[in-house]
């Protein structure tokens, strides 16, 4: 007897809704703006770099899928990023959601044309570089965690070829430049604070991969920087 397949659980469909079509629209939703074209053009850069990267892990590592599904129920997810996960997950949050409430309660354009085609060319360099990142590492699990069940090994190969944590990178460049293209200063404050916690993040993960991971601390050796290549 055939089993069936199993059903998609509700909380899996409001958690996609969320992340694919309810934050990237935040910014339109609250001002009531709808005509305001850079809001536009950002929500459909998220809408479409989403379903895009999750398209192409889907068929390059399914599994990877299932693992990022658990989030916080892996048991031996590390203590403190059980702190740092959820508040890297609420800053990028919050940052549309304050992008459209500075709209909603008066919005002060101060960048011209130059800088905000800048933060946009900046924006689409980071979230590629990001996805990229994603698609490449087969163990790319939203906590902080040795894979055993999954045969976890470092991975040395696309963006990780040039720095270690290339997910944080490309996240961190998407983040800061923001602020610039939606005319948003207020913005800079949870993008500031998710600059600081990426860098924890990123210190703490890379002790803990040198430390527990086989073959990591060589990789290290190889690959010296963490996420700013010359610098960090």
């Amino acid at each position: 007897m055939e089993s069936k397949p199993k059903a998609f659980p509700i909380a899996k469909w409001i958690q996609v809704f969320l992340y694919l079509l309810f934050f990237p629209l935040l910014p339109l939703i609250l001002s009531g703006r709808w005509d305001w074209w850079e809001a536009w053009v950002y929500a459909l850069i998220c809408i479409a770099g989403f379903v895009v990267s999750r398209l192409l892990v889907a068929r390059k590592n399914p599994d990877l899928i299932a693992e990022r599904g658990k989030f916080l129920k892996n048991e031996n997810t590390q203590p403190w990023d059980k702190i740092l996960a959820p508040l890297v997950g609420l800053g990028g949050n919050l940052i549309p959601l304050v992008v459209g409430l500075e709209a909603y309660y008066g919005q002060v354009h101060i960048f011209s044309w130059i800088p905000k085609i800048v933060s946009l060319i900046l924006f689409l360099a980071g979230f590629a570089w990001s996805s990229w990142a994603l698609v490449e590492n087969r163990f790319f699990s939203g906590t902080v965690r040795v894979q055993s069940e999954r045969g976890h090994q470092v991975v040395s190969s696309g963006p990780y070829h040039f720095m270690r944590h290339p997910g944080y990178a490309g996240a961190l460049l998407a983040y800061l430049t923001v602020p610039v293209f939606l005319d948003s200063v207020w913005t800079l404050i949870p993008a500031g604070l998710l600059t600081v916690l990426i860098f924890i993040r990123t210190r703490l993960e890379d002790d803990f991969l040198q430390d527990q991971l086989p073959g990591y601390k060589e990789y290290a050796q190889k690959v010296h920087y963490r996420l700013l290549p010359g610098i960090w």
